[in-house]
Order: C-alpha cells, then structure tokens, then sequence
C-alpha cells in the first residue's frame, strides 16, 4: 500500500449486487470518512470466499467484479481495494489480518462491520477480536446497521431468490435499481441470424448466472439509447448441448454494428425457461413467438 493511502474508513465484505443493504453500510463510511476527512475504503474479494470454496457449486454471482467495482464507486466509495483470496489469504489467522491488511497495510482508523462478521483461517476472527484490536491499534469499530424491507433482512440470497423466481419488481425494489447484466458484445456463431432473429453475445464468465430462461429485455447502449428486445440466458441445450451460460439478446428493429461494446440488459419480464427443442425449425418457431410475446409485454407497460 502506498504511503499516500494510509489512513481510511473502511468495509470488508463480498458486496454482491450492491443492494439497499450494502448502500447503507456505504453511506454509514461515507458519513464517517466525511467526518474524519479521510478516504472511504471497500474492501472486497476475488473470487469471493463461497467461491474459493464451493467452485462450481456456489451460489450464483449477482454482479461480475467490474460491475461491482463500478457500482461502489458510483454508490459513494472513494477507492475499492480488492484482495486476492487464494490459499496465503485465507491462511492468515485473525490476528494477522489485522496486522497485516488492516493495520500494516491500510493504517484503518475507523471500521464498519456487522456484529456477524466473521474473518480469517477457519473464521476464527470476529467482531469481538476487531473490537479488542482496535483498543490497542488505534482504530475505532462499529457495527452497521441493519437494513430491512417487509420485515426482512435486505441480502444477496433474498435478490437472488427474486431473480429466480422472476419477480423483477421486488429484485429492482431491493437492489435500488433494474437488474441489469452488463458486458462486451462477443462475434458468435451467427446461428442467431440463420434462426431469423441476429443477437448480441455476452459472456458471462461466471461459474453460474441468477438467471436462466427467456426475457423481454431492455438493452442500453453506449451512445445512451435503450432498445426493447429478447434474451436468452443459459447454456444453449439445442445448439451446444451444455457449457457455460452465455447472454444473448435479439434487438428489435435494430442493425446496427455493436461488436466490442459494452452494453447494460435491464431484465424486465421472464418469458419462459430455456429448454431443448428437437430440431432448430422449432426453435426458430418458438424465437418468434417469444418476440411476439415480449413486443405485447413492452406495448402494456
């Protein structure tokens, strides 16, 4: 750490989504830093902890590490500092994080966590032991605030649920804004266009997608428009037969040349789910009604 970045406000969690929960925190380190006129600091992971762990079998990601990045920072955050969580990291005991990140690298004067907070080899530290700490290193502790909606706890597992279910709406009430997948346009193996609707490829490189399924989407581009359109999300069972999860998005009444951009898929309704089709005359049949479908959604709203 430069000498410079000495001396913060910080968080330390996953930060999945970015949802009303996580802002709330970021407003409490915010009000903080402003106080003290120090920097405000997100600390986050990659991968994340469950998927160091789990792999393959981790719950899905809600956001790709730039989006989050992005959303931090738009969210308030002076600086994101991400940590490699790989076998040294999670090695490190309690007590040496402390010293080694916290301490030693960030020179922390003033930290929020929840009082659930669990840290280090074998979640051996805790709320407790950073209490303790910072007593002797000079740094103050606080826990956050809860933040609830209907009663309940605003959490990644709570939008992820959401977004399974396809109840955008509530997903859009608890993340603060549309869900949106955000990511590069990638030349495909232009099936899209011998199937009567051209699409735009994003991957998402990710071990496993929110959703899955068909959607009537809204597309926003880099020039600032927002087209209506058609996606499908997920592996392709009757072209490729499994593999990755793959966005593809068919826009309506558009040609233009997006290749290398980075677009933003606002999720607006789910269509139906992916399935596999036994030739791709049916599948072709089945796109179309699918843009029939999302065209009726987009003129009742």
């Amino acid at each position: 750490m430069r000498p410079e970045h000495r001396g913060s406000v910080a968080t330390i969690g996953t930060f999945d989504g970015v949802h009303l929960g996580h802002q709330a925190i970021i407003q409490q380190v915010n009000e903080q830093a402003q106080k003290l006129g120090l920097p405000s600091v997100a600390i986050i992971f990659e991968p994340q902890p469950h998927e160091f762990f789990a792999g393959d079998q981790a719950p899905a990601r809600l956001m790709r590490f730039r989006e989050k990045v992005t959303a931090l920072l738009a969210a308030g955050i002076d600086r994101v500092l991400c940590l490699p969580f790989n076998t040294s990291l999670r090695s490190l005991s309690g007590t040496e994080f402390i010293d080694l990140v916290l301490v030693q690298g960030l020179g922390i004067r003033y930290l929020v966590v929840g009082d659930d907070f669990r840290f280090g080899c074998d979640r051996s530290g805790d709320y407790a032991l950073l209490k303790a700490a910072g007593k002797t290193q000079g740094f103050e502790v606080r826990d956050t605030h809860t933040f609830e909606m209907d009663g309940e706890r605003v959490s990644s597992t709570r939008v992820r649920a959401e977004l399974e279910a396809g109840h955008f709406d509530s997903a859009n009430r608890l993340l603060g804004a549309p869900y949106t997948i955000s990511g590069r346009v990638v030349f495909g193996q232009q099936l899209g266009r011998e199937l009567g609707a051209p699409t735009a490829n994003v991957l998402l490189r990710r071990y496993r997608s929110p959703l899955s399924g068909v959607f009537a989407v809204r597309a926003h581009l880099n020039d600032g428009s927002a087209i209506n359109g058609v996606a499908n999300v997920g592996v392709r069972p009757t072209v490729d037969g499994g593999g990755k999860p793959i966005l593809e998005v068919h826009l309506f009444d558009f040609n233009q040349n997006i290749y290398g951009q980075t677009i933003a898929v606002e999720f607006c309704r789910k269509l139906r789910q992916e399935k596999k089709f036994d030739s791709l005359e049916q599948l072709k049949t089945q796109i179309q009604a699918d843009i029939v479908e999302a065209k009726h959604f987009f003129e009742q709203v």
